[in-house]
């Protein structure tokens, strides 16, 4: 099977966020699989500089905007580049500090052209084109619109994953010339969202197949409190909407093999824990009584994430008896907030405001409690990632987070975290309260510490549901747009 993937962002080569993670890898796993599985990204400026690019010769012309783009392929192993330096030779990926490049509209709808052209140019005849986000939604669009009738693509599908529904690729009207597209399609029915072009919607209208990355959310953005905007049009394509859990990959993040925390340590012998626990709070110096607990905080400082529950109840935390670590980056005005309070030098508070991946593999192994009041949550691998480190998670009963933490149940003793419904201070800190009435008891504590750290949340397991979901859909069972 024929498999591309379409990315604006993947590992090793770029990344921003957790779905370079989840494209780099996939790419990965399905070749391990058998599959002849090709990875396509813009070249953004400094690829060249940290990987040995092979040109493949392929020129590419593509007329938008009222004049000729030109771009060439070059070639990593089995990873594909789109050069056009015009539009791609920036440092950031989407934007720089003063916020995202204006062209941005321009920029990812040559691209999906691109990746068309490219394909043709190197004779690379896709089964499926597993498309992610809003940058690649148009690929399906132009499918349908200029290539309905090449015998290049007659047998193509299309897959468009949703990693966030946050993030739509919403323009304004005005560059529907630079997209290529007539005022035909921009209707309610088509790609116009509120008077504006929304990348997003063109996939979810024109893709085979659509998917996101937990089952719950697959069912929540149905609806209107997690839909935004598009639940009307998701709940119409139902059928063929379908939720796989992202992975994480144990070669990195497994404290039996870490070599970045102060011990190693497993499910069979947690000794090492107590030993990378000690040393983070001296790292961080933090003082706490014999027993207490460590919670920390590990991820975006944003508003979905739930972080204002946590700075609310930050006094309330601490006033528990508990440590407490924030590590992560976010919006001007939230990392202000948090550097404010830092410089109170409050007891037993440690904040980082940068992502130092060192210092994260730390703070998994160190911890005892991880908090994730998440709004929403499409997947989320901070609370994979502390499973495995036996670092139980406090979360909200929502998306990912429910697909993968199963609530404590005191009367049979089962589960491998605390959940909690309604986003609120009060109900996030009653179920942290549940979290500390059961930490004094070491053996139930380890058991469920236990629990989670044998559950497999591996990227095989979910490349394996990827690719039953391109036979299902290759076979006919699933139907075309």
């Amino acid at each position: 099977m024929n498999v591309l993937i379409a990315s604006g962002e993947a590992v090793p080569y770029c990344k921003t966020g957790g779905l370079a993670d989840v494209a780099g890898v996939l790419f990965r796993e399905l070749n391990a699989m058998g599959m002849d599985a090709r990875l396509v990204l813009p070249l953004y400026g400094g690829i060249e500089r940290e990987f040995d690019l092979a040109a493949t010769g392929v020129e590419l012309e593509i007329f938008m905007n009222g004049r000729l783009y030109s771009g060439s392929v070059y070639m990593h192993d089995k990873a594909v580049f789109i050069r056009c330096d015009e539009l791609y030779a920036r440092e950031g990926l989407y934007g720089d500090k003063a916020g995202d490049f204006p062209d941005n509209a321009l920029r990812f709808a040559f691209f999906c052209r691109a990746v068309l052209e490219s394909c043709k140019a190197i004779g690379f005849r896709p089964d499926i084109i597993h498309l992610n986000d809003w940058q690649t939604a148009l690929i399906p669009l132009y499918l349908r619109m200029e290539y309905g009738g090449d015998d290049f693509f007659r047998n193509t599908l299309t897959l468009l994953t949703i990693h966030n529904l946050g993030y739509q690729g919403v323009f304004p009207r005005e560059v529907l010339p630079a997209l290529g597209v007539g005022e035909d399609v921009f209707t309610p029915e088509g790609i116009e969202f509120y008077g504006k072009v929304n990348f997003l919607k063109a996939g979810i209208l024109y893709a085979d197949i659509l998917s996101t990355v937990s089952r719950k959310y697959a069912e929540e953005i149905t609806t209107p409190e997690y839909g935004f905007g598009l639940d009307g049009i998701l709940g119409k394509r139902r059928d063929v909407l379908f939720g796989i859990l992202n992975g994480i990959d144990y070669r990195e993040w497994s404290p039996d093999v870490d070599t970045l925390i102060e011990s190693r340590y497993s499910a069979g012998d947690l000794k090492g824990k107590a030993l990378c626990k000690e040393r983070l709070m001296d790292e961080c110096n933090i003082r706490l009584k014999k027993g207490a607990p460590l919670l920390s905080f590990i991820g975006r400082l944003s508003v979905q994430k739930g972080v204002e529950l946590i700075v609310d109840g930050m006094d309330r935390l601490i006033g528990y008896g508990c440590g407490l670590i924030l590590l992560g980056t976010g919006t001007r005005e939230a990392e202000e907030n948090l550097m404010s309070i830092s410089l109170e030098g409050r007891e037993n508070l440690h904040i980082r405001l940068d992502f130092d991946e060192v210092f994260a593999h730390s703070v998994y192994a160190g911890s005892d409690m991880v908090l994730m009041p998440s709004r929403y949550e499409p997947c989320g691998l901070v609370q994979m990632i502390a499973l495995r480190y036996g670092t139980v998670p406090v979360a909200r009963n929502t998306g990912g987070l429910s697909d993968t933490i199963e609530d404590y149940n005191a009367l049979t003793d089962t589960g491998t975290g605390f959940l909690f419904d309604d986003y609120n201070l009060a109900v996030f800190l009653e179920s942290v309260k549940r979290a500390l009435t059961l930490y004094p008891f070491s053996r139930r504590w380890q058991k469920l510490m236990k629990r989670g750290m044998e559950k497999d949340f591996s990227w095989r397991r979910f490349a394996s549901e990827y690719a039953e979901l391109y036979k299902k859909a290759l076979s006919g069972e699933l139907g075309r747009a």
